[in-house]
């Protein structure tokens, strides 16, 4: 029997691949004048880098985020699918 935490955890990798997938959809669609409006895209996150340097190691951190509406609508059907499960 499953647990409530394992249930989570698949929930999170549907939503992800939902993301990924749906973004590139969303960039395959872009080419395609009437599907123009699925890679609508907007993005944000550290636009510069951190660096982090200690002499002995230099540690660069950075994460940005693209939210295209495809990929919104793919994790809208990732949800709806696992729900189905």
């Amino acid at each position: 029997m499953a647990t409530k935490e394992k249930n989570i955890w698949i929930l999170l990798i549907f939503i992800l691949s939902g993301l990924v997938v749906g973004g590139l959809l969303g960039e395959l669609a872009s080419n395609i004048d009437w599907l123009w409006w699925l890679s609508y895209s907007q993005s944000f996150g550290l636009e510069n880098p951190i660096v982090l340097d200690l002499s002995v190691v230099k540690i660069t951190f950075a994460l940005m985020f693209k939210i295209s509406i495809s990929s919104i609508i793919g994790m809208i059907l990732a949800i709806f699918i696992y729900k189905k499960m």
